[in-house]
């Protein structure tokens, strides 16, 4: 039997849920909005999130904490590269300030996962340049969006010798590689692609390293 009120009445429904809800830890706005937001994170569907967020509180100290402050402090520095659109914590990234990378190769990627996919594998040892994107005009993405030009004028600017067009290898991603063979044509670079080990429609953040380093060496001439 439900509890009576004050005044001897009995809750309404709708007071009754609001009760149930509130000792309910499901019903915690925060928690539901902390859910939702990890939902939103590639490879997490709402049951990861909920299993996820139910890890970091049991595991408050440990986990829960510490990630809050380096979201906190990724929030505050994280920046992108002036140069090459990395991510990094300063107006230039380390690739970009790194003599030694300066080899006059120009590796052209996506996105930034790309980049760090490449980095990952270790066989790149020059510079990088992050398109942010394909060509696409169903989408209403030109040239201009994806930092074409920028990618020119680096080319020119840097005595880069070598581009190597590490674009997945998508209908998109083709259609922008050949984009950027036409407008670097006259450039006096040499214009490189990744070859075997991509498969067709691969993308460059889900293969392993191995792959990545075989297809970078065998790279080649796209004029």
């Amino acid at each position: 039997m439900a509890p009576k009120g004050p005044e001897g009445q009995r809750p309404s429904p709708t007071q009754l849920h609001s009760e149930s809800r509130q000792m309910d830890p499901r019903g915690s706005d925060d928690i539901q909005n902390l859910i939702a937001m990890m939902a939103k994170l590639p490879g997490l569907g709402p049951r990861s999130a909920r299993r996820a967020v139910l890890k970091l509180i049991k595991r408050r100290d440990l986990l829960l904490l510490p990630l809050a402050d380096a979201l906190q402090a990724v929030a505050t520095t994280a920046r992108e590269c002036q140069r090459c659109g990395n991510i990094g914590t300063a107006d230039l990234c380390d690739i970009c300030t790194d003599p030694a990378r300066a080899t006059g190769e120009l590796c052209v990627v996506e996105d930034v996962s790309d980049l760090w996919a490449m980095e990952r594998a270790g066989g790149f040892k020059g510079r990088y340049h992050v398109l942010g994107g394909t060509l696409s005009a169903l989408d209403a993405v030109g040239p201009e969006e994806l930092r074409i030009p920028e990618l020119a004028q680096r080319v020119s600017d840097e005595g880069i010798t070598e581009v190597i067009l590490a674009l997945n290898a998508t209908v998109d991603g083709l259609t922008t590689a050949h984009y950027i063979v036409d407008a670097l044509e006259n450039s006096g670079a040499q214009l490189t692609s990744l070859a075997q080990g991509v498969p067709v429609g691969g993308e460059l953040d889900y293969l392993d390293d191995g792959t990545i380093t075989a297809a970078l060496r065998a790279r080649k001439a796209l004029q």
